[in-house]
């Protein structure tokens, strides 16, 4: 598929765009990618954390201060955007989110690293199991 850019004379228009079209993207692809049957319920999936660095993703949220922007999106202590009108309901969902901050804000971190962001949000909030 060919991307064309908007010519609107906005460089932002075009970048909003550009994320835009990453993000449903991301959505996209995790939403339709095949998985097993016990993946697509409730506690599901997080057999893709297994060997995750959690280390290393307590790290990364420190340092590109996650807790800072989600509490500057939803008030409070910012916990509050986890589980979202049950939207993320398995371990792919949950990573595909973590994937998705990666690519708007530019974080630039490798899959392992992602992987790892998600296995520590998976521990302290979400708490999917790896089978049904």
């Amino acid at each position: 598929m060919a991307l064309r850019t908007l010519s609107t004379g906005s460089t932002a228009v075009g970048a909003w765009a550009a994320t835009a079209l990453a993000t449903a993207a991301c959505l996209l692809a995790a939403a339709t990618t095949p998985s097993p049957a016990h993946a697509q319920t409730p506690g599901g999936g997080a057999q893709i954390f297994r060997g995750a660095d959690l280390k290393l993703g307590e790290e990364l949220m420190k340092e590109h201060k996650c807790a800072a922007c989600h509490v500057s999106k939803v008030g409070g202590d910012g916990s509050s955007i986890y589980r979202p009108l049950g939207t993320i309901n398995n371990a792919g969902l949950l990573r595909g989110m973590v994937e998705m901050c990666n690519t708007n804000l530019n974080l630039q971190m490798f899959p392992e690293d992602v992987t790892a962001v998600a296995a520590v949000l998976n521990r302290d909030h979400y708490k999917f199991r790896e089978g049904p």
